[in-house]
């Protein structure tokens, strides 16, 4: 779909213990039988409908080909709210990264089909059309950011969320960046909408202090220096800031999800469930730990994303396994 991820040649040397999923009952009855047709539907739906959400980007053209239905399907699954993707800054409408994608939506629109298919669209990615973050294009990224704000308050999300990492060789281009972070939180505030950060796995390569550049490393994760995320969260205002943990990326960085949670639970307010594919089948995400984490610091959402499955089966189908995982799980709420 994008090359916004493939930031990865081979799996991470760290990996945690998986948690196994539980299968699902299934069971039929008579269509003449009436209560044993209501004691089926008691069995299959969970007993209080959890608080389930899912970034679109998981499944991309397979959703807008048919955005209506694909919503519906979503909403029987048993997710509840969205992450979407695909801003675009030329017409504020949301489509897909690709070049072939014919389909866009208002923002309007989205939200109709959203509310008319149960579901509520609570955050979106959107990354700025500009990448050179010298103080002299401020101005540019201020105007990038106050029309993408007004078009997602009419949206109506709670959250809007930069999911690219900028050029950053040390700590100046850090704060540089940060700079921007920081305007950019204050202009959604004004809207009264949360700005924040998602992490992919090069945020925790050190970087050297001040102007310093870096030192070529085989491990770049041995480097001397802080990690891009900690400046990131370090240089930000609380107040307007917050950042969007992707735990699965966060593990490919060769980092531990819990000590970040830990260490900035005021901070790490969203998060990005994620695994190989669907989630719970690897074995190297521990997720009972991760969710009971973030509902210990009061995290706001979490959003399931899944990459393109390597075997080639149906976006969808990963989505809905994945949402069974979680609807079966007695760690989730």
């Amino acid at each position: 779909m994008t090359n916004r991820r493939n930031f990865l040649k081979g799996l991470s040397a760290l990996t945690m213990g998986g948690i196994a999923s539980q299968s699902l009952l299934s069971c039929s009855s008579p269509a003449s039988n009436k209560a044993a047709e209501t004691a089926e539907t008691a069995e299959a739906a969970p007993a209080t409908k959890k608080k389930i959400g899912l970034q679109t980007y998981s499944l991309g053209q397979e959703l807008l080909k048919d955005i209506p239905n694909g919503l519906k399907r979503l909403a029987e699954m048993g997710y509840s709210e969205l992450e979407i993707f695909g801003y675009q800054d030329a017409t504020g409408k949301f489509g897909d990264y690709s070049k072939d994608n014919q389909t866009f939506v208002s923002a309007k629109d989205y939200k109709k089909m959203a509310e008319d298919a149960g579901l509520v669209i609570s955050s979106s990615h959107c990354n700025p059309t500009i990448w050179d973050y010298a103080p002299s294009n401020g101005s540019k990224f201020d105007e990038f950011w106050k029309k993408a704000v007004d078009v997602h308050a009419e949206l109506g999300v709670k959250y809007l969320v930069q999911p690219g990492l900028p050029p950053v060789e040390n700590e100046d281009d850090a704060k540089r960046v940060t700079d921007v972070f920081n305007r950019a939180g204050e202009i959604a505030k004004k809207a009264g909408i949360k700005w924040g950060y998602h992490n992919h796995n090069m945020e925790f390569v050190p970087v050297p202090a001040g102007s310093e550049k870096p030192k070529y490393e085989k491990n770049p994760w041995r480097s001397k220096g802080t990690p891009i995320e900690e400046l990131f969260i370090n240089n930000t205002d609380p107040e307007n800031v917050l950042f969007e943990l992707d735990v699965y990326w966060t593990v490919m960085g060769q980092n531990d999800p819990l000590e970040w949670m830990e260490k900035y639970p005021n901070r790490i307010k969203l998060l990005h469930i994620k695994d190989r594919w669907e989630l719970g089948a690897s074995g190297m995400m521990n997720f009972e730990n991760i969710f009971n984490m973030a509902y210990k610091n009061g995290v706001f959402s979490f959003f399931v994303e899944l990459e393109r499955d390597r075997k080639g089966r149906p976006q969808f189908e990963g989505v809905e396994l994945s949402a069974k995982y979680l609807n079966n799980a007695s760690f989730v709420k």
